[in-house]
């Protein structure tokens, strides 16, 4: 089964606005076994519209569009798929219910522009939005559907998740399926496919793998896309245990999992307390950790101690340390880590300092020089890493091998 998306605007094109729509769709549709075979972005005009929906329906089963269904004079999404089916726009009372009732809510005063916004194509199947006023529409022409839903990411996201998917899936009887996501830290890409490769090359033909670094972190996809077999879940999950065999040790996830969820968890299951000091991540461990809900069973605060000063002042690291060792050493990150364990009353704690860059390099101190510390109240443990040159992804990088380093500690508690 082949699908392809379309997203429509003239702000994508010109880069204004990044499409993340389409890589929401793309993993939607894979995860229940609809391959997209192509996405093309398009302005919001009449022609190019047209011209990719023929195209689109003469390689795909299932086509869907993103964008130009809002209220404005620029989106003409709606009218030229009428156009399209061969059909007109008609006032539909249920949607402009739907719509009075939102702005009501909102404090909003429903005008001509949001009234226009419940006339839909006579011919389509309503796929409801519920959080805002452009509805998604399904149409059929020749043995393709075509679905067109709103641009705004989260309107979007919910009408596919809660409407549009689960027709989809009703409509093609698509086959059984199954994704597993392996989540990975401390081997580079290369690394792992040299460790992995004799279970990879005799991997079954109905099995594939995928390779997905991002900073810090390598994800491991084990998909089935065989639709004649009807134990192809089942396969993935023998092929997963052979591979948790020889990873074990790297494994710290799977799917959606992330490593500030994975660490809270285990801070709660150890009933620990925990504090940060931060200097060159400048906060990113912070805001991993207090963006997972009820962080505040564990986490109890951080300081982001930038310059030497508040080092000393804030965290007690001794000033002869500095002087001696620099900044960016064991013996500071150390001093920092029992700093803030101390100031906070915490049983544990994480502290980093380096060099982000792109400057303040040296010989012996390169950019992407990093240390590391995590204290508990009988031990300190410190690590260095050497992880680059771009300051965003040094950052990032930091902070995810910080919570892995806390990870690992939490693990030695009984």
């Amino acid at each position: 089964m082949l699908a392809e998306i379309i997203t429509i605007g003239d702000e994508i094109l010109i880069g204004q606005v990044v499409d993340t729509n389409s890589a929401f769709l793309a993993a939607e549709l894979n995860k229940v076994g609809i391959r997209v075979g192509q996405i093309t972005s398009i302005s919001d005009q009449r022609n190019p519209i047209l011209t990719a929906l023929d195209e689109a329906a003469k390689r795909a089963g299932l086509v869907v569009i993103t964008g130009g269904l809002g209220p404005t004079s620029d989106d003409i999404t709606k009218q030229t798929l009428a156009d399209y089916f061969h059909t007109k726009l008609a006032l539909k009372k249920e949607v402009l219910d739907h719509i009075r009732n939102l702005l009501a809510a909102r404090g909003v005063e429903v005008n001509d522009r949001n009234i226009r916004q419940a006339e839909l194509p006579e011919s389509c199947r309503l796929l409801h939005n519920a959080s805002g006023t452009a509805q998604g529409m399904w149409f059929e022409k020749k043995g393709t559907v075509f679905i067109s839903l709103p641009g705004v990411p989260y309107e979007m996201e919910s009408i596919m998740k809660d409407y549009a998917l689960p027709q989809i899936k009703e409509f093609f009887h698509l086959p059984p399926l199954r994704h597993i996501t392996v989540l990975t830290h401390g081997l580079a890409e290369s690394a792992m496919a040299m460790k992995i490769e004799p279970w990879e090359k005799a991997l079954p033909a109905s099995v594939r793998l995928a390779y997905l670094p991002s900073p810090g972190i390598l994800r491991l996809r084990l998909s089935c896309f065989d639709p004649e077999r009807k134990n192809g879940p089942e396969l993935v999950t023998e092929e997963l245990a052979k591979l948790r065999r020889l990873i074990s040790e790297y494994i710290f996830g799977y799917d959606n999992d992330t490593i500030e969820e994975v660490t809270g968890r285990l801070l709660r299951e150890k009933k620990r307390t925990l504090a940060v000091a931060e200097s060159c991540t400048g906060g990113k461990i912070a805001s991993l950790i207090t963006s997972v809900p009820g962080c505040s069973d564990y986490f109890l605060g951080s300081v982001t101690a930038y310059s030497n000063t508040s080092k000393c002042a804030i965290l007690g690291v001794n000033q002869a340390s500095i002087q001696s060792h620099g900044a960016v050493s064991q013996a500071v990150v150390e001093e920092m880590a029992r700093g803030a364990r101390e100031r906070f009353g915490a049983d544990i704690s994480i502290a980093t300092t380096g060099i982000a860059g792109p400057s303040g390099g040296s010989v012996d101190k390169p950019v992407g020089t990093t240390w590391i510390a995590v204290a508990t109240d009988h031990i300190v443990r410190s690590e260095k890493f050497i992880l680059g040159e771009h300051r965003g992804r040094n950052i990032s990088k930091a902070a995810v091998a910080a919570l892995f380093m806390l990870r690992k500690e939490l693990m030695r508690i009984p």
